[in-house]
């Protein structure tokens, strides 16, 4: 299999989908992974991010729940029951906080839930946490 840019292979930077609907959290996200070493590709909508998910091969995804067209909750279902994208991490940015809210994304397959708003920090810690990569990665 050929490798695509942004998963993994030598000399690529980490691929991030963001599929969220609030253009201005887009771009504060874009900004702050861009600077940290990771490409970073967009969606505003369900549909658009899990057709750019199955074209882009992202390393991990930050996917909202509530998007139009098509929730973040059935994104994430799609993609985990898939057996190309099961190991693909998915996690969960969203202003819902409910203990239901949680359940159900991890019923869904996500692999973490980062309640809005958040501490850029933490989350990019989190990502590198999750795709094995050292904390102070140089940027590309």
């Amino acid at each position: 299999m050929d490798s695509l840019p942004g998963d993994g292979a030598p000399g690529s930077r980490p691929r991030i989908l963001v599929v969220d609907d609030e253009s201005d959290l887009v771009s504060v996200l874009r900004f702050g992974l861009e600077i940290e070493g990771f490409e970073v590709i967009d969606a505003g909508a369900g549909e658009e991010g899990l057709r750019l998910a199955r074209e882009g091969r992202p390393a991990l995804m930050l996917l909202d729940l509530m998007l139009p067209k098509m929730d973040g909750y059935k994104v994430c279902r799609a993609l985990k029951f898939d057996e190309r994208f099961k190991s693909t991490p998915i996690f969960i940015l969203s202003a819902r906080s409910g203990e239901q809210d949680r359940k159900l994304a991890f019923e869904m397959g996500a692999d973490a839930f980062v309640t809005k708003p958040y501490d850029m920090k933490d989350l990019v810690a989190k990502i590198r946490a999750r795709l094995k990569l050292p904390p102070n990665r140089q940027v590309a």
